[in-house]
């Protein structure tokens, strides 16, 4: 492991805006924040998740956007965390907090109607293990546990596989749509917080690669998985070219 990871691990441990909970809190379901976040950040605004946030790059870009609202970025990757914590803050964002685990864990991280968005953005599309795609059934029902009534779900990916896959989900458990594409920025649903890019986007982008977004509710009490075609959508599909000139992220190395 090198040292410059091990310097990120240490300010980790010293952030205050930087959980790391250890297995026997979780499993014990005894961690102190949980039903406890107003508390923390020291008002009553809303709370938002990002799940798999990487460098945090959408959670700091939305606290940016939105300073009456409240982020939290969820990724198992330290070091990757730090970036996002780090410019937090430097940048005096009060509204921003980490926390290091696993995604299947925030049922004890978070109370009942505690949370009242989640964004998930560029998650690993899982195309050999369907299962651990962070829109299969057990893991909605997580979301469920801890999503106000209406509380929203984004999903912004470049996969097109996971895009319909989603959308499969969707139209089987009869969840409420609220807005779709395949080609964002070539869409009439562009705006400012679906501009935020993270380092992968910048990537997909620059590539003239067309990103997916979908934004739904959990309106069900139950989620079945859908009887989507895995081998009917090919791996790749046709670029649509863009002319959006990329914004680079803010937070470096």
């Amino acid at each position: 492991m090198g040292k410059n990871k091990l310097a990120r691990f240490a300010d980790n441990k010293r952030f205050n805006n930087v959980f790391e909970p250890d297995y026997t809190t979780i499993s014990s379901d005894t961690f102190v924040q949980k039903g406890k976040w107003n508390l923390y950040f020291k008002n009553n605004n809303p709370i938002v998740l990002e799940l798999a946030c990487g460098k945090g790059e959408y959670t700091i870009g939305l606290a940016e956007l939105y300073p009456n609202k409240n982020f939290i970025g969820i990724d198992l990757k330290g070091a990757r965390l730090w970036v996002g914590a780090k410019y937090a803050k430097q940048n005096n964002l009060n509204n921003v907090a980490f926390i290091r685990t696993r995604v299947e864990f925030i049922a004890s991280l978070f109370a009942e109607n505690e949370i009242s968005e989640i964004w998930i953005t560029f998650p690993d599309p899982q195309n050999k293990k369907r299962k651990k795609r962070l829109t299969y059934p057990r893991f909605l029902a997580l979301y469920k546990a801890i999503l106000q009534e209406k509380g929203i779900v984004h999903l912004k990916t470049d996969a097109y596989k996971l895009h319909l896959y989603t959308l499969s989900l969707i139209k089987r458990n009869k969840l409420t749509l609220i807005r779709e594409t395949s080609d964002l920025y070539h869409s009439d649903i562009l705006n400012e917080e679906l501009q935020i890019n993270t380092f992968y986007e910048s990537l997909f982008l620059e590539k003239d690669q067309s990103i997916n977004y979908l934004q739904f509710l959990l309106n069900a009490d139950t989620f079945e998985d859908s009887d989507f075609d895995e081998d009917a959508v090919a791996d790749s599909f046709a670029k649509i070219p863009h002319d959006r000139k990329v914004r680079p992220s803010k937070l470096t190395q």
